[in-house]
């Protein structure tokens, strides 16, 4: 008997993602085109998915590593199989799966809601990250592998005219937690990681209002808007060996948005 742990001769590199390969929904613009960079740079081979072919070719020109490109709609569980397929055929399989697709329309208020609105970012957010989860669980067999969800900190603290798009991100969340015990035998690991506000265009319409500005960052601890490179960290270390015994978890990346 020993009261000392056992030290590993090695430890695994967080963010190491080398020869990691990785689906990326969402990857055409924004958020999706930051993380096709982020492991494409890092070593990954990236298969990068979204709707626009052209987005998808602009992106893929600019990764410095493996890239397939695959066009078509999440809503779509075709679709997701055949991107899985598609990517174990190119590459002998799948280690990482991103759901980052995702629309956030703004209304005015419920009443003003069009059901269909609705059902679409419902559709998007939530059911096609389930169908993309379902054709990677599938292909990762059990050889294990991660699931990343690109969550958001308003679905936890949602903001006026965007009961749809809050309630996709905490259905997102209790969804990973359901995924993550499902999938456990598997050696798959499911989190989710929730940005908080980031300087980038989709925000350009509360940065350029002061009122709205204040809003965001007189709840921010850090007082200040997220740059990109505070984000892709939190999914590189998902995406790594380091990661092996996370699963089911929430990363809220936002400057202590949620602490006030």
């Amino acid at each position: 008997m020993t009261d000392r742990i056992e030290i590993p001769e090695t430890f695994p590199n967080p963010g190491d993602v080398r020869g990691k390969r990785v689906v990326l929904t969402g990857a055409g613009r924004g958020l999706g085109e930051l993380l096709a960079h982020a492991f494409s740079r890092a070593g990954a081979s990236v298969a990068l998915v979204a709707r626009t072919e052209r987005d998808l070719k602009t992106v893929a020109a600019a990764l410095p590593g493996p890239v397939l490109q695959f066009s078509g709609d999440v809503r779509d569980a075709d679709f997701n199989e055949a991107v899985a397929d598609g990517t174990v055929a190119a590459w002998g399989g799948v280690d990482v799966w991103i759901c980052n697709a995702g629309i956030s329309p703004v209304v005015a208020g419920p009443l003003k809601t069009d059901p269909q609105v609705w059902r679409d970012v419902l559709e998007v957010n939530l059911t096609g990250a389930f169908l993309g989860a379902r054709a990677a669980a599938r292909v990762m067999g059990k050889n294990g592998g991660s699931l990343i969800f690109t969550g958001s900190v308003l679905g936890e603290r949602p903001a006026r005219g965007l009961a749809a798009y809050s309630a996709s991100k905490a259905g997102l969340v209790g969804m990973a937690k359901a995924l993550a015990l499902d999938l456990a035998n598997g050696g798959i690991t499911v989190n989710v990681v929730a940005p908080g506000w980031f300087d980038s265009p989709l925000a350009a319409g509360w940065k350029s209002n002061e009122k709205l500005e204040q809003a965001v960052l007189g709840h921010t601890a850090l007082e200040r808007w997220g740059r990109p490179g505070d984000l892709v960290g939190t999914y590189l270390f998902l995406a790594s060996a380091a990661a092996e015994f996370v699963t089911g978890s929430v990363f809220n990346v936002d400057g202590g948005y949620l602490l006030k």
